[in-house]
């Protein structure tokens, strides 16, 4: 029987070239890598680009919830700069004595930006009215906080030992009946029972303001009358505390001659940050700027 005719295909497959047949597929060249898409868009300023690996580096400096933020951060402070150091390149700024006032050695970039926000940027000085109106306005800003003499008794337990913390509990219940009844025992039952350190001085803590304990100890704290001892357990992640409150000394207003330097230290501080943004909404509403648009005053400062 004659063959009219066969397709050279089917019967050499790994002979045919790539491409012939019926199909234009072929096969990706796995021996090069593909090269990494950018993590960023390109960024420059008036036509001076800024590099993804100078973006990346700069986002350490960034904290945020997330690497994106970290990054916008990150981008724009360096656009920032960049218009900056490109301002005083134009106003032919003087640089050439690269320390600043503490005496560190500054790069010629940093220095002609320090040396140009100093020129350019001027923020008025606060007045006394504008002081004393800031003080009338925030009198909760200038209280002394109130301090507390007190001690404890801490029975221990880590949060993740449940069988633990239940035993700690009623030990600590069980003190703070004892107590309830025979109050002048507390320095005795802190030297036998308590884990922490005060117990040699039968529990003393000294002097306490906010900020010297966990939470939920000032909270218990802020609650009891002198002379009172905790009638019930006070928990935290250390464990169980019966306390005692020996003093409280209550915050008091302080007057503004006291605090009249701050008060201006501060509003001169808020205006210079304004003005600074300001200038630089300036700058960068003169740029040509792609790849980002910066958030005015809300953006980040001089880094």
């Amino acid at each position: 029987m004659a063959t009219i005719y066969q397709n050279p295909t089917l019967n050499t497959p790994a002979a045919s070239p790539q491409g012939a047949g019926y199909t234009t597929y072929q096969e990706p060249d796995t021996r090069i890598p593909p090269k990494a898409a950018p993590v960023i868009r390109k960024i420059s300023v008036n036509g001076v680009s800024i590099p993804e690996a100078d973006v990346l580096a700069e986002a350490q400096n960034h904290p945020a919830e997330n690497p994106g933020g970290a990054l916008r951060a990150a981008a724009e402070a360096l656009v920032i700069r960049e218009l900056l150091w490109q301002e005083a390149k134009r106003l032919d700024v003087d640089a050439s004595s690269a320390r600043d006032q503490a005496g560190r050695v500054e790069t010629e970039r940093d220095a002609a930006i320090r040396l140009l926000v100093d020129r350019e940027v001027q923020a008025p000085l606060a007045t006394e009215e504008e002081c004393r109106r800031y003080y009338d306005r925030h009198p909760e800003k200038f209280r002394t906080e109130p301090l507390f003499e007190a001690r404890h008794i801490l029975v221990a337990a880590p949060e993740s030992d449940r069988e633990a913390r239940a035993t700690a509990r009623e030990r600590a219940t069980d003190l703070c009946n004892v107590l309830r009844q025979r109050s002048a025992r507390f320095s005795e039952l802190a030297r036998e029972y308590s884990a922490c350190s005060s117990r040699e001085q039968g529990g003393n803590l000294g002097q306490l303001t906010k900020g010297s304990t966990v939470e939920e100890f000032e909270q218990a704290l802020a609650n009891m009358r002198e002379g009172e001892i905790s009638s019930v357990p006070v928990e935290s992640r250390f464990g169980f505390h019966v306390i005692a409150l020996d003093r409280r000394i209550e915050g008091r207003q302080l007057p503004f001659e006291m605090v009249a330097e701050r008060i201006a230290a501060w509003l001169e501080a808020s205006a210079w940050s304004k003005a600074v943004s300001q200038y630089i909404s300036v700058l960068a509403g003169r740029a040509d700027i792609e790849g980002i648009s910066l958030n005015g005053a809300d953006g980040p400062l001089v880094q």
